[in-house]
């Protein structure tokens, strides 16, 4: 009887257990809130995601997160900073993946941290072995901040710092990218899809490398298919600019002239698109040509006296200026005339 009632109570006992075993846990508000913050720069995004602990009175460097030991750089889970391409940091090659961040704080000089290991708890698995990179950086000065957070800053085109504020310091380290190489190797593979079967594409990774003064050979390769496409202003005129980056002469003349004649057909915009490339070039007189073609064509657009009063502007003749700015004003819509006004006023100071 003894043995019986042992075996039901060990029953219920099991049952029980296996009972609040079975019960799922509430999914409650953090005290440190999940964040994440994102930056491309190109075509290659970087992507940090971190619990942000809250300083809440408390003493943070040398006693929260003490010195010389390896820190988690945020709270809860591994800090994760993430790259689509490959990228340098502060100099040092880190190829393309996720990373569990890691930092180690000192008075002068801190250590940050790429591990291969990005799915641990905080840093309480952390193993040197499997660092991808570690790099040094220099704490500074910040104004007060309650709340840890990680911001992009100091970007260039090809450039950024991931910064980590928090408390009264900020630590920095530089995220730089190869945008030019990666472009180059997204453009090629772009041109093998539906963009390849176009005149555009072909065009448009052209001008990619005009703009970029870089690639001229395989830029004139595409140009060229681009024109046997479809020749038309836009190509022909992108070709125009790469021959002369190229300095081919004779080239670049004979595709300014064909570009006049193309310029007849091309549409408003386009043709006053490429004049304003011409004046960044400070290529006054074709820029101007252009700009009176259009003019000619469309006798009755504020947009097209508008920007041959800039030409003029730019190119020393205020007198012209003046003059096709109150022909611009005379037709431009109402969010416009305050702009041209204010043009109007200065020209007529000067």
């Amino acid at each position: 009887m003894k043995s019986k009632h042992f075996i039901l109570l060990s029953f219920l006992c099991l049952c029980v257990a296996i009972n609040v075993i079975a019960q799922p846990s509430l999914v409650l508000p953090e005290v440190s809130q999940l964040s994440e913050v994102k930056q491309r720069i190109g075509y290659t995004d970087i992507t940090i995601v971190y619990h942000s602990p809250y300083v809440n009175g408390r003493t943070i460097w040398g006693e929260l997160v003490p010195y010389d030991k390896v820190w988690r750089a945020g709270a809860n889970d591994n800090t994760t900073i993430s790259f689509t391409d490959d990228v340098s940091i502060n100099g040092s090659p880190l190829p393309a993946g996720t990373y569990g961040l890691h930092m180690i704080p000192g008075k002068d000089e801190w250590v940050v941290i790429f591990s291969k290991d990005h799915t641990s708890w905080g840093s309480f698995f952390y193993n040197e072995k499997e660092d991808a990179l570690r790099v040094k950086a220099k704490p500074a000065a910040h104004k007060f901040q309650e709340w840890l957070d990680y911001t992009f800053t100091d970007r260039s085109a090809n450039s950024a710092n991931a910064t980590l504020s928090w408390e009264k310091l900020e630590v920095p380290f530089t995220i730089t990218v190869d945008v030019k190489a990666i472009a180059l190797k997204r453009i090629r593979e772009q041109l093998k899809n539906q963009p390849g079967f176009g005149w555009h594409g072909w065009e448009e990774a052209a001008h990619y490398c005009i703009e970029n003064k870089f690639n001229y050979d395989e830029a004139l390769k595409w140009v060229n298919t681009s024109i046997q496409i479809d020749e038309n202003f836009t190509n022909v005129a992108a070709k125009g600019q790469l021959m002369k980056l190229m300095g081919n002469t004779k080239a670049a003349d004979s595709a300014a002239k064909r570009v006049l004649t193309l310029a007849e057909t091309a549409s408003e915009n386009t043709v006053n698109q490429f004049g304003y490339e011409l004046m960044n070039e400070n290529d006054m007189p074709t820029a101007l040509e252009i700009f009176k073609i259009n003019l000619k064509r469309h006798p009755d657009s504020w947009n097209a006296y508008d920007s041959m009063g800039e030409a003029y502007g730019k190119a020393g003749d205020s007198k012209q200026s003046l003059s096709n700015y109150k022909t611009a004003l005379s037709k431009a819509p109402d969010d416009q005339k305050q702009r041209i006004k204010k043009i109007i006023a200065g020209l007529q100071k000067s």
